[in-house]
């Protein structure tokens, strides 16, 4: 597997490349053809936090692991990747008519910082959004790890956002006309 890997505040030794590299070539079971992985690796005060993200033909799996010690928080982070995909390998499989997941699997984030007082924008994302239904949604926000997600609903066609409601359950929200 390709592997782009991104430093803030740390150089990024061989060693820690070596390391992820040997981690993150577990996943290439799951893949034909491995995507590539862009790791972003920071520190912040006594903080090392690790972001892994692997674009899948539509989907994002994402993990992000902090702790104390940079190769913890590698093998955190890659411990819960393959779990992600165990966990949602039979549900794609299920939703794409059978195809396995390396069937599936084919082949930015960019921060902004400005200097001002009170709340500011402090990151924006872009992503192409391909029309899917409400459950492939959900899947895609569990995938990524967040609380809501935003997408093209294929039924309607329209941008809708799912989100996960305090009761456990999930919402959609969709625009009047």
């Amino acid at each position: 597997m390709k592997i782009q890997f991104r430093g803030k505040n740390i150089q990024v030794t061989n060693a820690l490349k070596e390391h992820l590299e040997k981690k993150i070539g577990k996943l290439d079971k799951y893949f034909d053809n491995p995507p590539e992985a862009i790791v972003t690796l920071s520190v912040e005060k006594d903080r090392h936090r690790v972001e892994v993200t692997i674009p899948l033909n539509g989907f994002i799996l994402r993990g992000e692991e902090e702790s104390f010690d940079m190769y913890s928080s590698v093998d955190q982070v890659l411990d819960k990747l393959e779990k992600q995909m165990e966990k949602y390998k039979t549900r794609l499989s299920r939703q794409n008519k059978g195809l396995s997941i390396k069937d599936i699997a084919a082949n930015s984030v960019e921060k902004t910082w400005e200097e001002d007082e009170g709340p500011r924008l402090v990151r924006t994302k872009r992503f192409a959004m391909k029309p899917m239904s409400v459950e492939e949604a959900i899947m895609q926000m569990n995938l990524l790890g967040h609380s809501f997600f935003v997408f093209t609903n294929a039924d309607t066609e329209e941008v809708n956002v799912v989100y996960r409601r305090n009761d456990g359950n999930y919402g959609v929200i969709e625009r009047e006309v």
